[in-house]
């Protein structure tokens, strides 16, 4: 058992550095992204989703708080027509890559606190 173990970790390095590889290719432009930039993006987000990222309007989903990567994807899924909405569809249509990660690093740095009812 022992005479097979440096052939189980001669086998093991490359794969790990072929994972470690993909998965920081696949990380999310987000986590480079620039927050401050994203805040100042966000002014125009701001009549729906509010200045702080929780919403003013009834059918304004609440930004704040979100997961940067959830939020990229679904600006992208506006952009590509993926998902649908007649007002968002024309926000996220001007938006470049950049705009969409640091949208997304903005609204997921703040920070947002539930509270459960008595």
């Amino acid at each position: 058992m022992q005479a097979n173990m440096p052939r189980l970790q001669h086998r093991a390095l490359p794969l790990a550095l072929a994972l470690s590889l993909a998965l920081s290719l696949a990380a999310p432009a987000a986590w480079a992204a620039d927050a401050q930039a994203g805040r100042a993006k966000a002014q125009a987000c701001a009549v729906c989703h509010g200045l702080n990222g929780l919403s003013t309007a009834p059918d304004a989903p609440n930004l704040a708080g979100q997961p940067a990567l959830y939020l990229a994807r679904q600006l992208k899924a506006y952009q590509s027509g993926e998902r649908r909405h007649e007002v968002m569809t024309l926000m996220a249509k001007g938006l470049s890559a950049d705009d969409v990660a640091n949208l997304a690093a903005w609204y997921a740095s703040i920070s947002v606190q539930a509270q459960l009812p008595p």
